[in-house]
Order: C-alpha cells, then structure tokens, then sequence
C-alpha cells in the first residue's frame, strides 16, 4: 500500500505542474543572490529526478523565487504564494532577504521529492531561532589539535579531511539544507594552522601533519583554502565562527611546551603571550574578511588563576584585539561568543564593556546547556541561574551530544520538546555538537563509500531534526513521515518513523535515569567512563554503579535507593520509579523490534544500514531495560534478605547479559570495533561482555562489593 501512495503522489505532481506536459518554468530574482542560486539548484535537481522538463509553455507549473524587503518582516523569513490563472498554477516564494528566499526553495525542492507540490498552500514562515548551529571539532593538525591528550579515532583519522574543500562544500551544502545557519570550528589553538602574525612568522605551519603522514602546504595556500570554504558558507547562509580554549602557546613541535616559540610562556601576565594572542585575533579577523566572529573559553589549561585574573587576560588579548579590528573596520560586524566556563557572566559583561559597547560588536555568551547529555531530558535545569545573571545579554546554548556516536538517531518527538523549552528571552541560538567526535567523515563501517561518507550524510535525519525543528517546531511528523517515505519507499514510512524513534528513544530514557553529566563520566553505548567515575577498573559501570548513581535532576526519575528506602518502609512514592523505566525501555524497545521483525527484506543499502542501527539501539534499550530491573531487585534484596528478589535480580541480569550479546552481534556486523573514543578511551565491545556478565556474578553473591 505505501509503494502505491508514493506512486500515486508523484503521479499527482505531474498532474498538478500541467495536464499537457510535466514541466518546470523556474524564474530565479537576481535579488536573492547565491543563496537563491543554490535553490534553484536544489528545485532543477530535484525536478530532473522526476523527469519534470524545464520549459515556459502555457501549461508548465511555474516557480518564482524572489526577495521583497518589507518593514518589520523577520530576517531569514518568507512567505509562499500559490496560484492558479487561467488553468496554470504558480508557486511564489517571497524572501524577507536572500536566506529567506533560499529557505523558501528548499521547500519547494522538497515538495517536489516527496510528491506534495499539489498540497502546498499560502503560507508564512519565521525562524524560532535566530542562530541554528553546529559544534564542530576541527584538528587542523597534530601540532593544533582539538583536544590536547586523550583524543580519538575519530580525530585522529579526519586531520586530512580539514584540508579537503569537496568534504567542505558538501558539508555545508548539508548544512544549508537543514536550515542551519551557523558552523562553529573548534580548536585549542588554531592561529599556527590559520594566520600568519606579524612579529611571530615562525609560529605559522607551513604544512600538515597528521598520524599518517606530513604534507606540504604553505601559510598563503591555507589562508586561500579558508577564505574559499568562508565564502562558501557565507553564500550558503552559513555563518563561520572560530572557538578556542586558553592559555596555549605555540612551540615547533605544536603546543604542549611549557615555553614556546619567542620565549613565550602560558603565563597570564607574560606580555609577549599577551601580545601574540591580542594581534593573533586581529589577524585572524583581518585575514578573513568572511569569518563572522571568535570564540574563547578561559580556564581550560589556566591553572590557579582566580576568575578576576582569568577575565582579565581574555580583556587584554580577545577583546582588545576584537576592539583593534572593530575600530579599524566600523562597517564590519564581529560577534564574540564569551564561553561562562568557570567564570560568572555579571562578573564577565562588566570587564567586556568596552566591548559590548562597540556598536559593530555582537556579545554573546555561550553555556552548556543540557551538561554533555541533551539526551537525557528535554527539560534542563543547569542553566537557570545562569539566565538570572545575564541582564539584557543572550546566549548561544551549547547542545552537547556526547552519546550518540555510532547508529543513526531520530526521535523528532524528543528534539521538538526540548527546543520548544529552551528560555526564550535569553536565547540567541544554539549549537549542536559533541567533544567526544569529529562529525566529519566516518571511518566506522565495514562498508564503507568511497570517499567515506559525511557523517551529516550518513546521520542525514538525525542533523536535519534538530536545524529543521530549531526553525520551525511546527514542522509536523507526518512531514517527517513524507521526507522519509520518498527516501526509503521499500518499507511503510509511518512504521519506519515510529520503530526509529522508539528505539532513538532508548539514549534519553537512559541517561535520563543514569545520569554521569559529562562526556568522561558516561557513554551510553559503550556502558562506560572513566574508570574514577564508574568505579571500576575499566571504567564499565556494573550493576553496583546503577544502583549508586544520581537521576538527572530535570526528570521526576526516582533513584534506586530512594525507591528501595521508601518501598520498605511503606512511604509513598512520587514520580517515575526505577522500574517504571526499566517499563518504559522495553516498550520502546519491543514495538521496534516488532515493526523491524515485520520488515520485507529490503535492497536499499543505506535503508538496511538504517535498520540494522535502529535494531541495535533497541537491543541496547533492552540491555538497560534488564539491568535497571536487576539493579533495583539487587538493592531490595540486600534491605529485605527475601530470596525472590535476589533470584528476580539474578534472572534480570542473565537477561541483561543476553541481550547485550545481541546488541554487540547487531552492531559489529556493521560496524568497526574496538575504538579509541575522545574522552572515556577505548570501547571493545567483545572485551566488556565479560564485565556484562559479571553482574550476574554480583547478583549471585548479594553483597555489595
């Protein structure tokens, strides 16, 4: 039935665009610039795919793409205009600028792939967000890398891919396309790989290394590759900012000496550190005339400095050397993005204020917002006294997505909510990343494209939820059903959207409950951390940590020895219990796999892919489903002595165990392991199902370690 509703919609599309002839009359406006450009694009390749002719007759379905700058309209914002004259309908997009109107296209683009043209009705459109962006770890080189120690396989394998314009251009194409607006590069210090500064020349790299080899490239050819990817952002609507971390100098060997090249020294109060960093912002500003602002974040590696100190540095070198260039260029608007990392934003905005009084200079502050789990609760708690402090200054929340590395995530339903949550009055923005992983190309499948694959397009539905959703939350799931249908029309769209969100839904469920707040502190897919945070040697956390750890705080999750507490002692209980989750997760989990089981056999390779992800998401649901049951039954019987729920903990367990076998079976069938994750190390997933099993062991024994 669903191959036949997506024949009869294309069919529709046909219809609609002529009854004599299917073709396309597009008219682009100059006024909406490249932007326009790359929707009328994006309408032609889509147009060809369903074998629309291009044409002007008196029968084509005409599209107008065009920019009408009205008092008042919202920026990014357009409008869509549908009529029908004399038989002949036409499709107009009226942009309140070039984004709009590029926006505008998008949607008529996807109208024509998913075989709903005929459906389009007038319309008006806005962004909920004004910034959509995206955190992106950029390792430059192995002498400026994005993490100073502890770095991954996903950053060590995409050093190279920093330096490859087709990897850039399709990824902010994919950017474009959901509605992002905003890419964020982070590097601990990138000014040796970017600039070149004067009175410190001998800082700048003149090639690339990486683990597997040096490649001559000049400062001028990196300057050159720069300039074309910002240009090529900015006529994508694509704004590029640079972020970094303090106090690092730079040395011939990269950045890990205590003193460096010029004699400088990582000191606060060196002045030659000072004056290096302060003409390093203004050339980095100055080189690149596209580069929309900086980033900073004090504290990092500025040991023993009090946060006066710390505030007072960043005022000598970031912001006065944004001051130089703002003075010097008054045209020319500069955002700075102050990061509040172990600093407090009152404390910030008064040292800033010359800064924030520049007419050409944006403020911003920046503030992990959900910790290093937004999947975890849409409610978020962390940031409310921040807010309290932020008087008529916004921020730009930073989304961490510490989680979800390997298999293809989408659960609209999670990202519509927690959008929808985020403060209104002190929001600017956001964007979305991880610091565990380098969301450039992948290197885990065991079939891979050749070149690899973008993550963004392998992880295409999970990016486009959270730019789509931040523009407009009312884009409904049975759009969503309609853009998945036209992408796999070999299984039911509307049972394809529900088994990927049920099981997507495993990672919040969980960690929600199983709370470690930073990335060092859990990783669900790996069941790990840090061996301090787990308590255990390898850093598993076994069925003794389940039980100790606290529930995130925006939940009404009860923990495992409040629950027990209060069942023996007959108090009542409010809110979601230990085992109403462990619920929760094999409903998710089992409707998935039903859907999944009732599956034909399909061809498509990305689809099967998809699904075999969407499987082992919910395996792992069904692991954690076992182990919380488990855990609570172990607590219980370690307060009560009753024999039935030591053996309850043990059957749970053993369960637990099993199903983590098929999780691990699912997904190393697709997928590269052991690896080397940024943050936690090394996730072997053969060598944890010894620890897996071992719970069964603590279960036996009863007491706790």
């Amino acid at each position: 039935m669903n191959r036949i509703l997506i024949v009869l919609q294309a069919l529709s599309v046909l219809l609609a665009a002529s009854a004599a002839a299917a073709s396309l009359d597009l008219v682009n406006h100059p006024a909406t610039g490249e932007p326009g450009k790359f929707a009328a694009e994006e309408i032609h390749r889509e147009a060809a795919a369903k074998r629309l002719t291009l044409g002007t007759n008196a029968n084509a379905l005409r599209v107008v793409l065009s920019v009408e700058q009205a008092t008042g309209a919202a920026a990014e914002g357009y409008r869509i205009r549908v009529q029908t004259d004399a038989g002949r309908r036409s499709i107009t997009v009226i942009g309140s600028d070039p984004a709009g109107a590029m926006y505008g296209g998008l949607d008529i683009a996807e109208a024509i792939r998913t075989g709903t043209v005929d459906s389009l009705r007038d319309s008006a459109h806005r962004p909920h967000l004004a910034r959509r962006g995206i955190k992106f770890n950029a390792p430059l080189d192995e002498r400026t890398p994005t993490y100073e120690s502890n770095k991954g396989d996903s950053e060590y394998r995409n050093v190279l891919t920093m330096w490859d314009l087709n990897f850039w251009t399709a990824q902010i194409d994919e950017l474009a396309r959901s509605r992002y607006n905003c890419l964020s590069l982070w590097n601990l210090h990138p000014f040796p790989s970017m600039v070149r500064v004067p009175g410190y020349e001998d800082a700048a790299l003149e090639d690339i290394v990486s683990t597997t080899e040096r490649r001559k490239l000049s400062m001028d050819a990196k300057i050159a590759f720069w300039r074309e990817v910002m240009r090529y952002a900015k006529n994508r609507n694509v704004a590029v900012f640079v972020v970094t971390w303090n106090i690092f100098i730079p040395d011939q060997k990269g950045i890990k000496g205590e003193r460096g090249l010029y004699g400088m020294t990582p000191r606060h109060d060196d002045p030659k550190t000072v004056d290096y960093y302060r003409k390093s912002i203004q050339q980095m500003l100055l080189t690149y005339p596209d580069l929309a602002g900086i980033g900073l974040t004090v504290g990092e590696r500025m040991p023993d400095l009090t946060a006066q100190q710390k505030e007072e540095w960043a005022v000598k070198t970031y912001g006065q050397g944004i001051l130089d260039v703002a003075t010097a260029q008054p045209n020319r608007p500069i955002t700075l993005i102050h990061r509040a990392h172990q600093t407090q934003p009152k404390e910030v905005a008064q040292l800033f204020k010359a800064v924030i009084a520049q007419p050409n200079v944006n403020f911003l502050f920046s503030f992990q917002y959900a910790q290093a789990h937004v999947f975890s609760s849409t409610r978020q708690t962390f940031g409310d006294k921040f807010v309290k402090q932020l008087g008529d200054l916004k921020t730009l929340w930073t989304l961490r997505n510490d989680d979800n590395f390997y298999f293809r995530w989408g659960a609209p339903d999670f990202v519509r909510d927690f959008i929808r949550n985020l403060p209104k009055e002190a929001t600017a923005g956001f964007y979305y990343g991880s610091d565990s992983w380098v969301w450039a190309r992948e290197f885990l499948s065991l079939e891979p494209e050749t070149p690899r694959q973008l993550e963004l397009h392998k992880h295409w539905y999970h990016w486009m939820l959270w730019g789509r959703l931040s523009y407009d939350p009312e884009l409904s799931n049975d759009r969503l059903e309609q853009i998945l249908a036209a992408r796999y029309p070999e299984v039911p769209s509307t049972a394809l959207f529900t088994a990927w969100q049920d099981a997507s839904m495993i990672y919040p469920l969980t960690t929600g409950f199983h709370w470690g707040s930073l990335d060092f502190k859990w990783y669900i897919e790996g069941c790990r951390s840090i061996p301090q945070s787990a308590e255990t040697a390898s850093g598993f956390h076994d069925v003794e940590r389940f039980i100790t750890l606290e529930v995130h705080p925006g939940t009404d999750h009860i923990t495992i020895p409040h629950y027990v507490a209060a069942i023996t002692a007959g108090q009542p209980l409010k809110g979601t219990t230990p085992l109403q989750v462990s619920q929760q997760l094999h409903a998710r989990a089992d409707q998935a796999l039903k859907i999944l089981n009732a599956f034909p056999k399909v061809t498509d390779k990305e689809l099967r892919l998809t699904l075999g992800d969407i499987r082992a998401m919910a395996h792992l649901g069904k692991y954690y489903g076992h182990k919380i049951r488990g855990a609570t039954e172990l607590a219980l019987y370690r307060k009560t002595k009753v024999q039935s729920q030591q053996e309850t903990a043990i059957q749970e367990l053993t369960l637990a165990a099993r199903e983590w076998e098929r999780y691990v079976a699912t997904a190393e069938a697709h997928y590269l392991n052991p690896i080397r994750v940024n943050r936690t190390g090394v996730l072997d997933w053969k060598a944890l199902t010894t620890e897996v099993w071992h719970d069964v062991a603590i279960a036996r024994r009863g007491v706790k370690r």
